[in-house]
């Protein structure tokens, strides 16, 4: 009699137990499932605004080539089984069309987070509104260092090194070859040249007193900069910072062959493209340019034998044959948005805002187009996700790095 009321207990208890797992598992299941506006088991929609007109219209591709490394993605099954739909939009280089253009992707096409979204004016003129929606403002295309301060703007990341950082390794080689330069600098009045400057003058430190001869701003509405650089030759400086964005850039290239000025060149790696730069300016005319990277050029040496390289060619030639996988801009975007897919697959199934947020602020992995050497590391207390560099010179065909990897 008890071993039958025992069998009957253990087979009520079984039954019992399966009935509260099958009640469990849908829970769990759905438990693991988590989106924010933005996301489906389908999809994952993006947002994300680049200068396609205007004055700094050469930014534009870096926004056709993360629209070329999302529909290679897509085509290989998207990320965890959901296609990424990445919406561009045109900005004009506009902090007020960037607001107008971001508050649509925001409130009326609900993206589930704006992501490499070039400009410095453009990123600080929606970054409040970002953070009070709550809504990820990641992997901003500029080297502000205000896009890195987790305490202030905890919903907001930038990616590339910082200008600060980049300005300082400028004037560090300078005090290094040439101790008693007569430097002229060339700053585009926003904050993008103001971070430059900043990092460029804190490096030479009471030295800059003495060594600037030279300091011209421009406006990045003004048609050229013509007067700036005639000016520059006549202060007899022998050394030349040029923070510019590309069109200015090339327009400095140009005009100081026209007037046999001929000092030692440092451009800012935002106006580093062979395409959008060099080629304009003249090649001849850009022998001997100094800049900086992080990135892996498609014709690098350093790059030889790279199967990355050898992907991001074949990507580029069958989703963006227009354009030229050669120029930089394009490995800036390509890199960008196989950051962005690394930083969904971590995320899985859990697609709010704040697991986005998460995910971002914990990547330690190397993408594709980096630099030998350099990586990407985030935590929650650091925002910086490329902290590293290398100097490189122009030849009159290619960049050529030299020098160490600095930063970290």
């Amino acid at each position: 009699m008890q071993k039958t009321h025992n069998a009957g207990l253990r087979r009520s208890l079984q039954l019992g137990a399966s009935l509260v797992l099958a009640a469990l598992l849908p829970l769990s299941a759905q438990a693991q499932k988590q989106y924010d506006p933005g996301a489906t088991d389908k999809e994952i929609k993006l947002g994300n605004l680049v200068p396609y007109s205007g004055p700094a219209s050469a930014y534009g591709t870096i926004g056709k080539a993360m629209t070329a490394y999302f529909e290679k993605v897509n085509a290989s099954g998207g990320v965890n089984g959901r296609r990424i739909n990445f919406i561009t939009a045109d900005d004009a280089y506009n902090p007020a069309k960037s607001v107008e253009q971001t508050r649509k992707l925001v409130e009326q096409d609900e993206v589930l987070a704006m992501v490499g979204s070039l400009g410095t004016s453009h990123g600080i003129a929606v970054q409040r509104y970002m953070n009070a929606k709550k809504v990820p403002q990641l992997f901003v295309a500029t080297g502000a260092t205000r896009f890195g301060d987790p305490k202030a703007f905890p919903w907001t990341m930038g990616w590339q090194p910082t200008y600060q950082a980049e300005g300082k390794v400028y004037a560090q080689h300078i005090l290094q070859t040439n101790p008693n330069a007569k430097i002229a600098v060339l700053m585009q009045n926003d904050d993008f040249g103001k971070d430059f400057h900043k990092g460029f003058m804190d490096a030479l430190g009471d030295k800059a007193k003495t060594m600037v001869v030279s300091f011209q701003t421009y406006e990045v509405t003004d048609p050229t900069i013509d007067s700036q650089m005639v000016s520059f030759k006549a202060s007899g400086a022998d050394t030349f910072f040029n923070i510019s964005t590309p069109k200015f850039a090339a327009q400095a290239i140009r005009k100081a062959a026209e007037i046999g000025w001929k000092p030692a060149h440092y451009v800012s790696s935002v106006s580093q493209s062979m395409n959008s730069v060099l080629k304009p300016a003249g090649f001849e005319n850009s022998v001997g340019i100094i800049t900086s990277t992080y990135l892996l050029g498609a014709d690098d040496p350093a790059g030889k034998g790279n199967k990355d390289v050898d992907e991001y060619l074949s990507v580029m030639k069958q989703y963006y044959p227009a354009g030229d996988p050669y120029d930089t801009l394009n490995v800036i975007g390509y890199a960008t948005a196989a950051t962005i897919t690394q930083m969904l697959k971590q995320a899985g199934d859990n697609l709010t805002r704040e697991n986005v947020m998460k995910q971002a602020a914990n990547l330690n992995f190397t993408p594709p187009m980096l630099y030998p050497g350099i990586d990407i590391k985030t935590s929650p207390t650091d925002y910086y996700p490329i902290e590293k560099k290398t100097l490189q010179r122009f030849n009159g065909k290619a960049y050529e790095s030299f020098g160490p990897i600095f930063g970290g």
